[in-house]
């Protein structure tokens, strides 16, 4: 390896052609897509994709890959961007493809330090029709996690009203260079065709169901009051018509049902 991975930018290098081509072949990228390749580093996923008939826009922080990626990838269905994921539009980046018909997917081994803003951003419309990233094995068991579960929470919830959530396959810590600390694990994330919550109404549930679990130890109808203000009776008319006992707590009620509460907080 040419480069040497920088700690600062959250690096761990994958590089076992099979790992890579199992986890291409999850994304289910063919010639019918254009995939957005999120931090390709020296380009091992990125030839897998390429590989299945994909075309791949990758975007690539780190200047010191780019002349090695240009290089590996001329002459394929290929292009190379620039600058932070988090700071650039992702559906603007491949609507030169999208223009003519194919379906965008976004993909990548993802640095675990901007895992849950680069999630945000890629279940923020206009949505991609899949999403496959490696990430730490602890956060995709978050977000896979099913109600009345210890790793239930908010970010399974926010996640998991906006797409169906499948947890492939873990990845140990030994096949990256350098290792990192823990093992990770591949999440596919295929958006609702109707999402639980409406897109304008993100944030708000969001920020509910936030303030709601920083008080999980406490039944629903007292963390509904102290996250909202509410007075006794005004809480308990809103668990009521949202269908919520309140005297569970938090984490043993279902994603439609926090859905069902912000409609009925709202009303």
């Amino acid at each position: 390896m040419s480069v040497r991975p920088r700690k600062a930018l959250g690096q761990h290098f994958l590089t076992q052609a099979p790992l890579l081509t199992k986890i291409a072949a999850v994304t289910g990228a063919d010639a019918s897509h254009v995939v957005l390749e999120i931090g390709p580093g020296p380009g091992g996923l990125t030839e897998a994709l390429l590989a299945r008939g994909a075309t791949v826009v990758a975007i690539e922080r780190d200047r010191r890959m780019h002349p090695a990626l240009n290089r590996r990838f001329a002459g394929h269905d290929f292009a190379l961007v620039s600058g932070d994921a988090l700071a650039l539009d992702w559906a603007a980046l491949v609507a030169p493809w999208t223009s003519v018909g194919k379906r965008w997917i976004v993909a990548g081994n993802i640095p675990y330090n901007i895992t849950s803003p680069l999630l945000t951003q890629a279940l923020t419309p206009p949505l991609p029709a899949s999403v496959t990233f490696l990430v730490q094995r602890e956060v995709a068991d978050r977000i896979f996690a099913a109600p009345g579960t210890e790793d239930y929470g908010a970010l399974s919830i926010g996640i998991q009203a906006i797409a169906h959530v499948t947890r492939e396959f873990t990845v140990g810590k030994g096949s990256f260079t350098p290792s990192p600390k823990v093992d990770s694990a591949l999440l596919h994330l295929v958006p609702r065709q109707v999402p639980l919550v409406a897109p304008d109404r993100i944030v708000a549930f969001r920020r509910l169901v936030t303030s709601l679990f920083s008080y999980r130890r406490k039944r629903m109808l007292k963390a509904l009051r102290d996250a909202t203000g509410l007075d006794p009776d005004d809480a308990a008319a809103a668990l009521n018509r949202a269908g919520i006992d309140p005297d569970v707590r938090a984490e043993t009620v279902a994603v439609a049902a926090f859905v069902t509460l912000l409609d009925a907080l709202s009303s």
